[in-house]
């Protein structure tokens, strides 16, 4: 949870656009929290406001790991905004509630003992909600599991993303996280390869890579990329080559293609193929041990 704060002498503002994922108000953000926790992103509160109610937005939020940013100066922008009296307190809530780590977890190794070739999507520090968006319709129509967000320097799962998903967000499972690190180590514990999308020459190619296996694909920001720290956990770096003189694709479109080459691999893949066998035959050298 990240809560803004500024140094001595130093003011905060933050200026929030109207949308249509916003809900302002001391009272009927109270409200929701009570009924809803899992449905917010974020909530930012007017660092002079004071109130046993506004002190219980403070305390539920910590409790349910919502990001929470204190500022000196909290003003509403866009149309209609001069009509908004939000008290000091708004907050960004998501089409869907997000899926707690411990749950997402659980339906993920449930599915695993299954015997299903599950894939999932792990987004790094992305900061565009259109991206975000595209990546999750992508992640859906390609029949991935669900999708891991990080909680700080990510885009907000509100209604620019939920536009961007054409709807795909409601049907998703999605987890936002304080720790993508740990998150990883996790996902590696109960049976999953981590693979991470680079633009590095040395990175493996896509379509010598086998995917026909529970995969996570981790797909970095825009601009910086995967972070080293992140990296460090990926099993295999790969690449998608590329004619043209490109170096490198906008992330969305990225984690499409890939996305759907790990799909084509899951549909050729033979009913009687265990991916304990692809694992070994493909990944025997993996240096996963030196990673944790």
């Amino acid at each position: 949870m990240a809560e803004g704060a500024g140094g001595k002498g130093r003011t905060t503002e933050r200026r929030i656009r109207l949308s249509d994922d916003l809900l302002w108000g001391v009272h009927p953000v109270w409200e929701s929290l009570q009924r809803e926790p899992a449905r917010f992103v974020e909530i930012t509160l007017q660092r002079d406001k004071r109130g046993g109610r506004v002190a219980e937005i403070i305390t539920m939020a910590r409790a349910a790991g919502i990001k929470l940013h204190l500022v000196d100066d909290l003003r509403c922008t866009g149309e209609g905004a001069g009509q908004i009296r939000h008290q000091g307190v708004v907050a960004r809530l998501s089409e869907r509630p997000l899926v707690d780590f411990a749950l997402f977890l659980d339906r993920l190794r449930q599915r695993l003992e299954g015997g299903e070739l599950v894939r999932l999507v792990a987004c790094d520090s992305l900061q565009d909600p259109h991206n975000l968006g595209a990546i999750i319709r992508s992640a859906l129509a390609a029949g991935a599991a669900g999708m891991l967000v990080t909680r700080e320097r990510s885009a907000p799962l509100g209604g620019t993303a939920a536009k961007a998903s054409a709807g795909a967000i409601a049907h998703l499972d999605i987890c936002q996280v304080g720790n993508l690190v740990e998150a990883l180590k996790a996902l590696k514990k109960i049976g999953f390869w981590v693979f991470g999308a680079v633009k590095e020459s040395a990175a493996q190619n896509l379509y010598d890579t086998d995917l026909a296996i529970p995969a996570c694909l981790v797909i970095g920001g825009e601009g910086p990329g995967l972070r080293p720290l992140v990296k460090r956990q990926c099993d295999l770096l790969l690449s998608i080559p590329m004619a043209g003189g490109l170096d490198s694709l906008n992330s969305s479109v990225a984690a499409a293609v890939i996305l759907f080459e790990a799909r084509r691999q899951a549909l050729a893949a033979t009913a009687t193929a265990a991916p304990e066998t692809s694992r070994a035959a493909g990944y025997s050298s993996s240096p996963r041990g030196s990673s944790n």
